[in-house]
């Protein structure tokens, strides 16, 4: 169980802070159970309710902010993530953005910023899947990363860049 006032992994909401555990007094939602209040970073005025004992979404503590900083670390080593074909690639990408894995989204930002590299080479744009994707990625990485570190997000995506791009 968290703890009020901490920072999880919400899904595909991305990083929220606990903001209370309750029993909701909203119809539609059980009495019987208990509720975490969350607060997502990327739009603070609104409330997500989430049973504590939620097991159909990924809910997990933010990373430390040393298993932050280690992770960046290895983002030079890491492999682009590899499709098959490009109608697999959406696929792909909404799966590694389900898991909520850190690493997995400092892979996702890798590959799709090499993507983005070697599509202007040929004179071309990012596609929209792709670019939808990075923004996703960007948006929960750095996030995270700077609420671990106590970093501001934007010297967090020039470490995160300089690791990816070493």
């Amino acid at each position: 169980m968290f703890d009020v006032g901490e920072y999880i992994v919400y899904g595909q909401n991305g990083i929220c802070r606990v903001e209370d555990i309750t029993h909701p007094e909203i119809s539609g939602y059980d009495d019987d159970r208990l509720y975490y209040v969350l607060v997502p970073e990327r739009s603070r005025e609104s409330r997500l309710f989430c049973p504590t004992d939620n097991k159909k979404v990924v809910l997990r503590k933010i990373v430390s902010a040393q298993e932050a900083m280690e992770a960046i670390g290895e983002a030079e080593r890491m492999e682009p993530l590899q499709v098959a074909n490009d109608r697999m690639r959406d696929e792909c990408y909404k799966n590694v953005m389900k898991s909520c894995d850190l690493k997995q989204w400092i892979q996702i930002v890798k590959t799709l910023l090499m993507r983005k590299k070697e599509r202007e080479a040929m004179g071309k744009k990012i596609t929209a899947t792709d670019e939808r994707y990075l923004n996703a990625a960007q948006e929960v990485l750095f996030t995270e990363v700077a609420i671990a570190t106590g970093k501001e997000k934007d010297e967090v995506k020039q470490l995160v860049f300089s690791a990816i791009c070493a």
